[in-house]
C-alpha cells in the first residue's frame, strides 16, 4: 500500500474550506469520488459544499452550493454511478444527478424532507442485481463461471417486476423514511417509527436481504447499550408507500460483557454491515479518548434445544428441529490506536471456501481486507472476518510536488494528520481518504495486500477484475494503478484471449468495452501508445459501420430473413472481385435509397472513412514500423472488410447524390478515386481475410500503394490528443502533490512525442473528434470532452437531422470507450 496523490485546496485570503463535521465521502462505480467540506467566509454563515471529482483529473472538482442548512450526514451513489444523495442535520434529503450527462454539471430536481430529524443513516433501495465473484475459479475459461448472477429480489418491484427506484433513510429519532421514485417524476415519501419505544439513535447503518426485505441496524452510542436490529419491509398500497417493522435478535458488544474491558471503550464509534447486500455480517467498533476495539459478529441460525421430557414425547426428527437467529462473534482485536474512519469493500467475493483463519497468500485477496485509519495517521488493511492485519500504511511518506519533483520537503511537525472519512473503489484496489486538513489522499493497495506475489499470481489477479470490470460495465482506471509498463502487453493478449473463449453472443456485447479496455492499457506503456490511436479507431468504425447499416431499410415488407445490412455483409464477404461496381451489381440497390439531406448530413462521417483507407494503404509500404498509428490494421482482416463494405455503400449513396462521396484531392482529372482505392482495400483484405491463409501483401501491391501519393494528397488523420489525465505519470511509485482548481504542469510521455499524429502545437485548429467538424483554433461553441480518452465533441448539434440524432444517440451518455463527459470552458486551448 502506497500514497499515490495528494490534492489540496488552494488558500485564499478571504475565503477557506475547512473539512466539515462530521465529514461525508462516497466512491462510485464510474470512478467518481464526492466529498463534503464547509466554506468560511468573512461575515457569513458556513457554506456547505458537495465536491465531485474524477479519479483521473482529480484537480478538476465540481464544487456545488448544496443549500443544506445544516451540516451533511450521508452521501450516497446510485448503482449506476451517476445519480447521488445528499442528507443534511435538519431531515432534508437531496437526489442529484447529471445535468445533460456532464460529471461536472449536477442538478437537484427531487428530494424529501424529515424537517428537525438529522439523518444518521442512508441507501438507495437495492435492485435486486447482484454479481459474485467466485476466486477459486478464476482459471476458468468462462465469465459465466468466474462471475455468477446471485438470486436476489429488489426492495420493491413495479408492474412486470421492474425494480422502483427510490432511497431509505434512518433518522436520529428512530424513525425510517422512504421515498419511492415514480415512473411520473413525483416522489412518494413515506415515514414510520422502527419500533414503539423510540429512542435516540446515534449510529445506523442498512443492508438487504434476498428475499427483498431491509435491514436497519443502531446504536444509541454507547458500548453498554445493545446493538438493534430491524426488519423493514416496503410496500405500496393503494398508491401509498406502506412500512412494515419487525424487530431482530440484539446484541451486546463483547468488549462489555468482558470483566477485564467492561468500561475501557464507553462509546460506539462505527457501526456498518461488512456490505450492503450482506445483513447477516457487521463490523463494530468502539472507543474511548486513547484506544479502539473493533468486532465483527455473524448472524447463524442455531438448533434451539429442546427438552428431554419433551424429546421422549414427540422426537425431533431431522428438519423439524426448532431454529432460532442468534448472533455470534467471529473475531475482535485487541487495543489499537483510537479508529477514526472505516472503509469497507464493495467486491462482491464469494466467501464460501475462505478460511476465517487466512492461512493461504492466495486468500489475501483485495475484495477480502476492508480499511481501518487511526488517530496516529496510520492505515491498516485487515481481513474482513477474522480482522488479521494485511497490510499497513505510516504517514511517513511526504508526497512531491508536481511542478518541482526534486524538492525534498520537511515533514511536518504537530498534530498528527489523519483520515476523517475513507472509501474503497468498487475493486478494492484503491483507497480514498479526507484527512483532517481537507486534502484528499489516493492510495493503491497492492492486489497481493502486502504479500510478495510472483508475476503470474498478480497478472491474474489484474485480468480477474479487468474481466469483472468488462462484465459489470464499472470503471476499470483503479486496476490501472497497479499495471506496470513491461505488464501491458502480456494483459492484453491475455485479456483478448479470455474474451475469444467465451460465447459468441457474448462476445459482441463487449466487443466495444474490451477494445475500449486495451486502449487504457496501451497508455501505460512506451512501446504501445501507437496502438491506442488503432483501438479508438477501431471503436470509431465499429460505431460508424452500425450507424450506417441501421440507416438501411428492406424495400418489402415480405423479405428474408436476413437485413439489408446482413445481406451487404454476406455479398462483400463472398464477392471478392476488385471491381467495386461488380461488387455493387450483386446488392439490391433500392434498399440504400435514403433522403437526400441525410445523405448529406452524413458527409463527414463518409469522409472519415474515405480518408482513412487512403491513409492506411499509403502507410503499407512502411508496415515494419509499429511506431506508425493504423498499424494493426493491415493484418486485420475484420476491420479491412468492414471498411470495404462502407467503401461500396458510398459507392452506391454517391450515385443518388454525389456531394455526400469523399472529396479527394488528385493529380488527374480522370482518375477514379474510389475505384482504384477498393481494388487496392480488396487485394489487401485478401491477404488476411479470415476464410484463407493469411499472406503477406504482394510486391506488385505494395508497389501500387508507393505510387498513392503521387496520385493523391495523403490526408495527415487528427487523432485523439495524448490524455491530460494522471494514471500514465503514476507509474514511478512517487506521490503527486496536487492543487483543487489548477492543472499540474505533468510531464509528457516521451513516447508520444514521437509520434507525429498525437501532439497538437498551441494555436492549432480542434475538430470534433465524433462529428468530425473544425472546430477552430479557439472553440466558440460549447464542448465536452471525455474523462478517459480525452476526445472532443460539441455539447449542442449543429445539425438536427433524424440520421444524425441516431448517430449523437450513440454517445450523448458516455464516450464510445465508457468514458464520462466533462464540460469544456470556451476557447479552450
Amino acid at each position: 500500500m502506497d500514497l499515490a496523490y495528494v490534492c489540496e485546496w488552494e488558500k485564499w485570503p478571504k475565503s477557506t474550506h475547512c473539512p466539515s463535521v462530521p465529514l461525508a465521502c462516497a466512491w462510485s462505480c464510474r470512478n467518481l469520488i464526492a466529498f463534503t467540506t464547509d466554506l468560511r467566509q468573512d461575515d457569513q454563515d458556513l457554506t456547505r459544499l458537495i465536491h465531485i471529482l474524477d479519479t483521473e483529473h482529480p484537480w478538476d472538482v465540481h464544487s456545488i452550493h448544496s443549500e443544506h442548512r445544516e451540516a451533511i450526514t450521508c452521501l450516497e451513489w446510485d448503482q449506476s454511478g451517476s445519480r447521488l444523495l445528499s442528507a443534511d442535520a435538519d431531515g432534508q434529503i437531496k437526489c442529484w444527478s447529471m445535468a445533460d450527462h456532464l460529471a461536472n454539471s449536477w442538478e437537484s430536481p427531487v428530494g424529501s424532507l424529515v424537517e428537525g430529524d438529522p439523518i444518521v443513516a442512508l441507501s438507495w433501495l437495492h435492485n435486486g442485481v447482484k454479481l459474485a465473484l467466485h476466486v477459486e475459479k478464476s482459471g476458468a475459461s468462462s465469465f459465466g463461471e468466474k462471475f455468477s448472477r446471485v438470486k436476489f429480489s429488489p426492495s420493491l418491484t413495479l408492474f412486470g417486476g421492474k425494480p422502483m427506484e427510490g432511497w431509505i433513510a434512518v433518522t436520529v429519532s428512530g424513525l425510517v423514511t422512504v421515498s419511492l421514485l415514480k415512473p411520473s417524476g413525483q416522489v412518494l415519501t413515506s415515514t414510520e417509527s422502527l419500533c414503539r419505544l423510540r429512542g435516540r439513535v446515534a449510529l445506523a447503518d442498512i443492508a438487504f436481504t434476498g428475499g427483498g426485505n431491509i435491514v436497519v441496524a443502531t446504536a444509541d452510542g454507547s458500548s453498554a447499550s445493545p446493538v438493534q436490529f430491524y426488519k423493514v419491509c416496503v410496500s405500496v398500497v393503494s398508491e401509498k408507500c406502506r412500512i412494515d417493522t419487525e424487530i431482530l435478535p440484539s446484541l451486546f458488544m463483547r468488549c462489555t460483557t468482558d470483566p477485564n474491558r467492561r468500561g475501557r471503550c464507553p462509546a460506539i464509534t462505527h457501526l456498518n454491515f461488512l456490505a450492503r447486500d450482506m445483513s447477516e455480517q457487521v463490523l463494530l467498533c468502539a472507543s474511548s479518548q486513547t484506544h479502539s476495539l473493533v468486532e465483527c459478529w455473524s448472524l447463524r441460525k442455531e438448533g434451539l434445544p429442546v427438552n428431554n421430557i419433551f424429546q421422549q414425547i414427540s422426537p425431533v426428527v431431522g428438519d423439524k428441529q426448532p431454529m432460532i437467529l442468534k448472533w455470534r462473534i467471529l473475531s475482535a482485536t485487541n487495543d489499537l490506536d483510537r479508529v477514526s474512519a472505516v472503509a469497507l469493500p464493495k467486491l462482491p467475493i464469494s466467501l464460501t471456501n475462505t478460511d476465517l483463519k487466512v492461512a493461504s497468500d492466495t486468500q489475501f485477496y483485495p475484495g477480502l481486507g476492508l480499511a481501518l485509519a487511526f488517530h496516529d495517521g496510520s492505515v491498516h488493511i485487515v481481513h474482513r472476518l477474522s480482522l488479521q492485519t494485511m497490510a499497513v500504511l505510516y504517514s511517513s511518506a511526504a508526497p512531491r510536488s508536481s511542478d518541482e519533483p526534486a524538492v525534498k520537503r520537511p515533514r511536518a511537525t504537530g498534530p498528527a494528520v489523519h483520515f476523517k472519512a475513507m472509501q474503497l473503489s468498487w475493486t478494492s484496489l484503491a483507497l480514498v481518504g479526507i484527512d483532517n486538513h481537507g486534502k484528499l489522499n489516493m492510495l493503491r493497495i497492492s492486489p497481493s495486500m502486502g504479500h510478495p506475489l510472483e508475476v503470474p499470481l498478480a497478472l491474474q489477479h489484474l485480468l480477474f477484475l479487468l474481466e469483472y470490470c468488462m462484465v459489470t460495465g464499472y470503471d476499470w482506471w483503479d486496476i490501472l494503478l497497479h499495471v506496470q509498463p513491461a505488464m501491458v502487453q502480456s494483459l492484453v493478449e491475455r485479456l483478448h484471449e479470455e474474451y475469444t473463449r467465451q460465447s459468441a453472443a457474448l462476445q459482441q456485447v463487449l466487443s466495444t468495452r474490451i477494445l475500449a479496455m486495451k486502449a487504457s492499457l496501451c497508455k501505460l506503456s512506451p512501446c504501445t501508445v501507437p496502438r491506442v490511436c488503432d483501438y479508438h479507431a477501431k471503436l470509431f468504425l465499429i460505431a460508424i459501420s452500425s450507424t450506417l447499416r441501421s440507416l438501411l431499410r428492406p424495400h418489402c415488407l415480405n423479405t428474408p430473413d436476413k437485413s439489408p445490412g446482413d445481406r451487404l455483409t454476406e455479398v462483400c464477404s463472398k464477392i471478392a472481385d476488385v471491381d467495386i461496381d461488380k461488387v455493387m451489381i450483386n446488392l439490391k440497390t433500392e434498399e440504400f435509397v435514403l433522403d437526400m439531406s441525410t445523405l448529406q448530413a452524413l458527409q463527414q462521417l463518409l469522409q472519415w472513412v474515405g480518408d482513412f483507407v487512403l491513409y492506411l494503404l499509403a502507410s503499407l509500404p512502411n508496415q515494419g514500423s509499429p511506431l506508425r498509428p493504423g498499424h494493426s490494421f493491415l493484418r486485420d482482416g475484420t476491420s479491412l472488410g468492414i471498411l470495404r463494405e462502407l467503401m461500396v455503400v458510398i459507392r452506391i449513396w454517391g450515385l443518388l447524390k454525389p456531394s455526400c462521396l469523399p472529396v479527394y484531392t488528385a493529380t488527374s482529372d480522370t482518375q477514379d478515386s474510389m475505384s482504384l482505392l477498393f481494388r487496392l482495400l480488396t487485394k489487401l483484405w485478401i491477404c488476411c481475410r479470415d476464410e484463407g491463409p493469411t499472406s503477406e501483401p504482394d510486391e506488385a501491391l505494395v508497389d501500387e500503394c508507393c505510387l498513392l501519393p503521387s496520385q493523391l494528397l495523403i490526408p495527415s488523420l487528427d487523432w485523439l490528443p495524448v490524455s491530460d489525465g494522471l494514471v500514465s505519470r503514476l507509474q514511478p511509485k512517487q506521490p503527486l502533490r496536487l492543487h483543487f482548481g489548477r492543472a499540474p504542469m505533468l510531464p509528457g510521455s516521451a513516447a508520444a512525442s514521437q509520434l507525429d499524429g498525437l501532439a497538437r502545437a498551441p494555436g492549432q485548429p480542434k475538430i470534433d473528434h465524433l462529428r468530425r467538424l473544425h472546430l477552430g483554433a479557439y472553440p466558440t461553441e460549447e464542448c465536452k470532452t471525455c474523462t478517459r480518452c480525452g476526445c472532443v465533441t460539441m455539447l449542442k448539434s449543429p445539425n438536427k437531422t433524424t440520421a444524425v440524432r441516431q448517430w449523437e444517440q450513440r454517445w450523448i451518455k458516455n464516450c464510445l470507450c465508457g468514458g464520462l463527459w466533462r464540460r469544456l470552458r470556451l476557447g479552450y486551448p
